[in-house]
This record gives C-alpha cells, sequence and structure tokens, in this order.
C-alpha cells in the first residue's frame, strides 16, 4: 500500500520528476489562544497546511480550534490541520518540528501574555516570552531553513509600558512596567538581532489590544462582558475592577491576524505598530454596556 503523501504536496507530471511542493506550511506557536486560532482559521482559508504548537495538558486545552479537526469529537486533525506537542521552554522539541514540517512561515504567538500574572510568574514569564523566541529563532538556524522560513513575532504594546509619547508609533522609545513587557522587550531585540547578524527574515508585529468572543476571561473586557452578564442573571451584584480611567487602543483579533500575515507577504522583513488609532476608557466600556442593558447597577474601581 503506497505511503499517503503529505497535503502540501502533489506528483510532477513531468517524467523523471517526484514530488513537488504546491502549498505553503505554516507553523503557528500559541495556536490554541485567540490570535491562533483565527490565524489558523484565516491559513486554511487561503489554501495553507497549517501546523500548530500546543503544550501537553492532563485535559484538552483546544477549545478555540476543536471545529478545525476533521472529527472534533475525536480529535482526528484533516489533511490541512496538524497539531505537535511542544514547548517554547525545549530548544530539542523545537528542532524536532522544525525539521519535520518544514514551515514557509512561523508564527510565534506563544506567550505568558497576562501582564499582572507576569509579577507573580516573572522568571517563567522570561522564559517563555524571552528566551522562548531565542530557543525559535536558533532552532530554524539549526535546522538550516534561515533562507527559507518568514518569522514572524508577536510584540505587544506593553513595551511602550511609561508611555513617552502619544500617540505610540514604531520610532517611540521603550519604558516597559512589568516582567511581561521586559521579557517581550528582549525578544523584540533578539529578533532585530537575528535579522541582521543572520540575514533572516525576521520581524516584530507590536500590537496593541484586540478582543473577540475567544478572548480569555482573565482579560478585562470579557471580565466587564461576563459581570454584566451575570449582573443580569442575578447571579452577582458588582463588577470588581482596577484603574477604570485606564485608556486603551482596541481592536478585534481578525483585522489583527490579516495584518501578521499580510506582513510575511513582503518581501523585506519590517516592524510595524498594528492600532486603530482610538482610545477608550474602562469606564466609558462598563457605561455602555450597562446602558444598552438598561441595567442601572453602578459599577466602581
Amino acid at each position: 500500500m503506497a505511503e499517503k503523501r503529505p497535503a502540501e504536496f502533489e506528483e510532477d507530471t513531468k517524467e523523471g520528476n517526484g514530488p513537488r511542493r504546491t502549498r505553503k506550511v505554516a507553523l503557528i506557536t500559541g495556536i490554541s489562544g485567540q490570535d491562533g486560532s483565527y490565524l489558523a482559521e484565516f491559513l486554511i482559508d487561503k489554501g495553507y497546511v497549517v501546523h500548530g504548537i500546543i503544550r501537553r495538558a492532563s485535559t484538552f486545552n483546544t477549545g478555540r480550534i476543536e471545529h478545525l479537526y476533521k472529527n472534533p469529537f475525536g480529535h482526528f486533525e484533516g489533511d490541512n490541520f496538524h497539531l505537535h506537542y511542544g514547548d517554547m521552554t525545549d530548544s530539542t522539541c523545537l528542532v524536532k518540528i522544525i525539521t519535520e514540517v518544514q514551515p514557509d512561515e512561523i508564527y510565534n504567538l506563544a506567550a505568558q501574555s497576562h501582564v499582572k500574572v507576569s509579577f507573580d510568574l516573572a522568571e517563567y514569564t522570561a522564559d517563555v516570552d524571552g528566551v522562548g523566541v531565542l530557543r525559535m529563532l536558533d532552532a530554524i538556524r539549526t535546522t538550516g531553513l534561515v533562507s527559507k522560513v518568514k518569522f514572524y513575532q508577536a510584540s505587544t504594546s506593553e513595551m511602550y509600558g511609561l508611555v513617552q509619547e502619544v500617540p505610540q508609533k514604531e520610532t517611540t522609545p521603550f519604558y516597559p512596567r512589568s516582567p511581561y513587557g521586559a521579557a517581550k522587550l528582549y525578544a523584540y531585540w533578539v529578533v532585530v538581532n537575528y535579522r541582521e547578524a543572520y540575514n533572516m527574515f525576521a520581524c516584530n508585529g507590536i500590537l496593541f489590544n484586540h478582543e473577540s468572543p475567544r478572548r480569555g476571561e482573565t482579560f478585562v473586557t470579557r471580565k466587564i462582558t461576563r459581570g454584566v452578564a451575570k449582573i443580569l442573571l442575578g447571579q452577582q451584584d458588582d463588577i470588581v475592577l482596577g484603574n477604570l480611567d485606564s485608556q486603551r487602543d482596541w481592536g478585534h483579533a481578525k483585522d489583527y491576524i490579516r495584518a501578521m500575515w499580510m506582513m510575511l507577504q513582503h518581501q523585506v522583513a519590517r516592524r510595524l505598530c498594528y492600532q486603530h488609532g482610538h482610545s477608550a476608557q474602562c469606564q466609558g466600556v462598563c457605561g455602555r454596556l450597562l446602558q444598552a442593558h438598561r441595567s442601572g447597577h453602578y459599577l466602581g474601581g
């Protein structure tokens, strides 16, 4: 019985030629998160074969991507979608996965991305968000794919921290105020250095806040929306938040993942900021939601 050929290959009809690659292959870290799940959908719709890296857990943590399985109940993958167990703290597994997948594009979205948690897990955040990027870039070099792979690093507006100008842009000085922001800044400069030292196509996309129904429940927008829903259902009386005067530039995750892909379609690697250019206060978001539901409950910080 002939071995089934991977979906990205087809037989070349010219005499004497073997299989040739006809479809782009993307590798996504953090594929089970908000951005990773939307990016996987986007790339599959564009005809890519998508591979994702997930961490081993005692329970399936693939709720956002189960619909991409050929059989979501049995977690069977189709021809266009494949998952691999791995971790940004394990360089050996990264080399193994990249060798097996031979990707054209790598999107590094894996991170411990919660600012408050980064103070509690500072060393872990640095290892995953900072040194993990170094491991991934070194894995590309180790596998000899420097001239083939295009690498996208998900940077963050938290690198600006104590902002030096408003609005921020690509040339705004960085001033991180959390272990998360500092780890991401290390990753940012590692990407720049590997691009310049090894002529690698490696770029930073500086993402401002972006939301969706798939946003993690510990982030402020989901805290607000879930809190309002529970108040209306009589399950709780109020919502406890932090600084209600803080302002953020919020967009939708689908817009941002399209921008990630567009960056890797350029001939030259660049750094870009992704933002909508309109900020909103947390207090205003709460007020509009409650007004929309005619609740009348008061929210305090």
